[in-house]
């Protein structure tokens, strides 16, 4: 899916107007959501940018990078920046997972590739807010910024669901908590290697707005400056967090994998105290049960004599497996 908007340049027009690749004009953005290989053909025909840089965030497994692509006079292309990202998606259930968002920036266009739809960009979801689609560094800083917060927020649910799963296994100690703070175990392992290489994508922006020829495409201007800080400070926040998260909850599934091993282990010697209390009367009745001469054959008290011995005997087994504490 594609669509076209562009901000109106004027005071007298606020909002967006919506355009189709057909009318495209300076200013605009293009935002192409699961495309297909006929709509990324067509994006780079008519936006003028590499094939390859289109198809980087279609690769489920791409990593953050940042890449910059001069105008060559023997091409077709216009000088372009990639910046690809990875972003939250949104959760269902416990599956937390991260999906690739490329963003190519021209002179003329500003484009993102996504897989999905998603709650980083301008749309039903909601998104970044108040964004000029000329304005392509800003732009780009809030797109980044957006991810930064996101992440935060579905950190700090995760570490909400962690502490319910918790009180539930403090209760149950049922396989089906463990899976639960498995899969949260696994989601915040993403979102931690997906911080880390965004923050080195930053890092690497950060250097190569310094290029003279990258400033063509991005300029920083003053405005820009604060909104940079608060993205490094942002990114740099979500991974101590996440890191911080992910060895609490690695640390809670080895303590509570530690605790059911532990029940389990009072559980099966509760059962074997057991089982050598009820052997001594089935004992007793074996040997005097046996078709030869046995004491006491002749009392008619015999049959209450032999209870009265098992009983004693059980009652010292207890006794005597109490004082170890096997119950």
């Amino acid at each position: 899916m594609i669509s076209v908007l562009r901000t109106h340049n004027t005071s007298k027009a606020p909002g967006h107007e919506e355009l189709s690749l057909d009318t495209l004009r300076p200013g605009s953005w293009i935002n192409i959501i699961a495309p297909t290989r006929q709509e990324l053909e067509d994006v780079a025909r008519r936006a003028e940018v590499p094939l390859d840089f289109l198809t980087a965030a279609t690769d489920v497994e791409e990593l953050s990078r940042i890449d910059f692509e001069e105008q060559d006079e023997d091409s077709d292309h216009n000088a372009c920046v990639l910046m690809v990202i990875n972003i939250p998606k949104h959760p269902e259930s416990f599956d937390f997972d991260t999906l690739p968002l490329g963003v190519v920036i021209t002179e003329q266009t500003f484009i993102t590739v996504c897989l999905e739809e998603n709650s980083i960009l301008p749309g039903p979801r909601g998104g970044v807010s108040g964004f000029c689609t000329w304005k392509h560094t800003r732009f780009l800083l809030q797109i980044l910024y957006k991810t930064a917060g996101t992440y935060l927020q579905y950190i700090n649910e995760m570490n909400r669901m962690s502490d319910k799963i918790e009180d539930a296994l403090r209760q149950s100690m049922k396989n089906e908590e463990l899976f639960k703070l498995m899969d949260l175990e696994r989601g915040m392992t993403f979102f931690m290697g997906a911080l880390r290489s965004n923050r080195v994508a930053v890092d690497k922006l950060v250097r190569m707005l310094k290029n003279p020829q990258v400033q063509e495409l991005i300029k920083l201007r003053e405005e820009d400056e604060d909104l940079l800080e608060d993205v490094i400070v942002e990114y740099d926040q979500a991974y101590d967090m996440v890191r911080v998260y992910s060895n609490v909850l690695g640390g809670m599934m080895d303590a509570f994998a530690s605790i059911i091993s532990n029940n389990l282990n009072i559980v099966m010697k509760f059962l074997a105290a057991v089982t050598i209390i009820l052997s001594i009367p089935t004992v007793v009745a074996s040997f005097w049960g046996m078709n030869v001469k046995v004491p006491l054959a002749g009392n008619p008290s015999a049959f209450s004599l032999l209870l009265l011995l098992a009983a004693g005997l059980s009652g010292g087994a207890v006794y005597w497996l109490w004082k170890r504490r096997m119950f």
